[in-house]
C-alpha cells in the first residue's frame, strides 16, 4: 500500500512542478491561483511522503519519489510548456525510468 501512496506523492510532485511552470506564465489573480495549487500540491506531496517512509526505507522512497516528479515533470514540460524533444532526453529519461523500477524491485 505504501508503494501506491509513494506514488500518488510522486504524482503531486509532478503537479507542484507543473503549477509552478504555469505561475511564471501568468499574471494577476491567474497566477495567484496556480501558486495557491503549487502550495496544496506540496503539502499534499510531503505529506503522502512521510507516510510512505514509515515502512519504506527513506533512501528508496526519497530516489522513487522525485524520480516519478522528474519523469513526470520532463513529460509536462515536453506536453504541455513545449520543452524541446532530443533522443538524449529521451534516453535520459529511459534510463531514470529503468532505475525507479529497479530500486522498486530490489527493495524489501
Amino acid at each position: 500500500m505504501n508503494w501506491i501512496i509513494l506514488v500518488i506523492a510522486g504524482l503531486f510532485e509532478v503537479a507542484f512542478a507543473s503549477c509552478l511552470g504555469k505561475v511564471k506564465e501568468t499574471s494577476g489573480n491567474e497566477m495567484y491561483y496556480w501558486f495557491g495549487g503549487f502550495l496544496v500540491s506540496l503539502v499534499i506531496s510531503m505529506l503522502l511522503l512521510i507516510k510512505a517512509t514509515q515502512t519504506l526505507p527513506i533512501g528508496t522512497a526519497y530516489a522513487v519519489w522525485t524520480g516519478i516528479g522528474a519523469v513526470g515533470t520532463v513529460l509536462m514540460g515536453i506536453l504541455v510548456f513545449k520543452d524541446p524533444v532530443s533522443f538524449w532526453r529521451i534516453f535520459f529519461i529511459s534510463t531514470l525510468i529503468g532505475s525507479v523500477i529497479g530500486l522498486k524491485a530490489v527493495s524489501h
